[in-house]
């Protein structure tokens, strides 16, 4: 593996830095600000006006789309900015340091995967349709996969019932955590759901796609997130009430669905991790600054042993984290997801975890000030703890990187 980024990675790196520094930094607090205004007048699920003027800034450019890899970009007939998953990589961890930016540059989840779901699994009809405008940032999309009656950690529970009845899919279930269809903007939905129970276990589900205005697609209500409700984004459970959709809307086939998942969360989990390194190493980076700044029992923060240690260890954890990233990044693009599935287990381990102790660390030594929005830091641990379930929790990614290393050991039987 070259260490090194390739030159295509280091001139958007520097552009999307200058980007960030001109434009999205000094932002941060007219966020807050439009939030507030919306919210006080009855308008918190408006999309945000000062995001949609910033699109346009990033179009402008050249910061549209660096998500869409090689192989999505060529399997839809639309152009990205054509880099691999190593390639962007470090592109999400600059996007990553401010929560909201990634939006900006049309490389916010869950529109991310559904855009390379579609490139790859949809019908050239499907892509006219829904991947076209998704990539032009006109409509934005959700993906309802877990369930509240069952343990969704194992797929296999998911109950949601895709019934075929002549050209057609009658689809009944209630999804929850449907990240994105909150904002009025959604107009498409991928739903996963059992197209054959009789099936083998794993070639039971599909993935079908459900336009949002499509009748008995209700969305419920809005689930917050340890006391946020990412407006105008959102959380949903939504239900599915003998919604009917045509057969030529599904994705790959029936029983492809957990096929479809893996090809998706792949690089959906290099884009969280990296974003999450992104979060640390500015969390990192305030902590040092008000550690030098704070003066406590006559001597700064930065002087007590026990401040200095938390830097140190801070400092190990993210440039671990983002190494073993960067080499499941670079395994994938090597040699496909299916290769890279340890590493990228092993980085929804360790990525969350320790974005979570290293934002912890860094709310610890800004005293109360850590607690409340005047930094980003509470919302940043916020979402780094929710990253801990998303794309299967800690336990599921935990059991896969165990049984596969227990193989390494278990004896060959003897040939008779």
């Amino acid at each position: 593996m070259d260490f090194d980024y390739s030159p295509k990675t280091k001139e958007l790196q520097v552009k999307l830095q200058a980007f960030m520094n001109d434009y999205i930094y000094p932002s941060e607090g007219a966020w807050h600000a439009e939030i507030e205004a919306n919210t006080a007048a009855g308008k918190r699920w408006t999309p945000l006006e000062l995001i949609e003027g910033l699109k346009q800034k990033a179009q402008a450019a050249g910061l549209w789309n660096l998500f869409l890899p090689v192989d999505s970009a060529a399997a839809s007939g639309y152009q990205g900015a054509g880099l691999t998953n190593q390639e962007y990589a470090p592109l999400a961890e600059i996007m990553g340091r401010v929560l909201w930016s990634s939006e900006v540059f049309n490389c916010s989840a869950p529109d991310t995967g559904n855009m390379e779901t579609i490139a790859r699994y949809g019908s050239e009809e499907n892509k006219a349709r829904w991947l076209k405008p998704l990539l032009e940032g006109k409509i934005r999309s959700a993906f309802a996969m877990t369930e509240p009656e069952v343990a969704s950690s194992d797929a296999t529970n998911i109950q949601t019932r895709m019934e075929r009845q002549g050209d057609d899919y009658v689809i009944n279930g209630r999804k929850w955590w449907t990240s994105g269809a909150g904002d009025p903007r959604c107009a498409i939905h991928i739903v996963m759901g059992k197209t054959n129970p009789q099936a083998e276990r794993h070639a039971q589900q599909s993935m079908v796609l459900v336009p949002s205005n499509t009748p008995g697609v209700t969305v419920v209500r809005s689930l917050n997130v340890m006391g946020y409700d990412d407006a105008p984004h959102g959380h949903m459970e939504v239900l599915f009430e003998n919604v009917r959709v045509p057969v030529s809307n599904i994705l790959l086939g029936e029983g492809r669905g957990f096929e479809i998942a893996q090809g998706r969360l792949g690089p959906g989990r290099i884009h969280h991790c990296m974003r999450l390194i992104g979060q640390a190493e500015r969390a990192l980076e305030l902590m040092c600054k008000r550690v030098t700044s704070r003066v406590a029992f006559g001597k700064p923060i930065a002087a007590q042993t026990v401040t200095q240690e938390r830097i140190a260890e801070a400092r190990c954890k993210i440039d671990m984290a983002r190494l073993l990233t960067l080499k499941a990044a670079w395994m994938m693009d090597v040699a496909g997801n299916k290769f890279a599935k340890n590493e990228i287990a092993m980085i929804k381990v360790v990525a969350p975890s320790m974005a979570c102790q290293v934002i912890d660390w860094a709310m610890q030594a800004h005293g109360g000030a850590g607690m409340c929005d005047d930094f980003p830091l509470a919302y940043a641990y916020t979402n780094a703890r929710t990253l801990r379930f998303a794309d299967g929790p800690d336990e599921v990614h935990r059991n896969a990187i165990a049984k596969q290393e227990l193989r390494k050991y278990t004896a060959a039987p003897k040939p008779v």
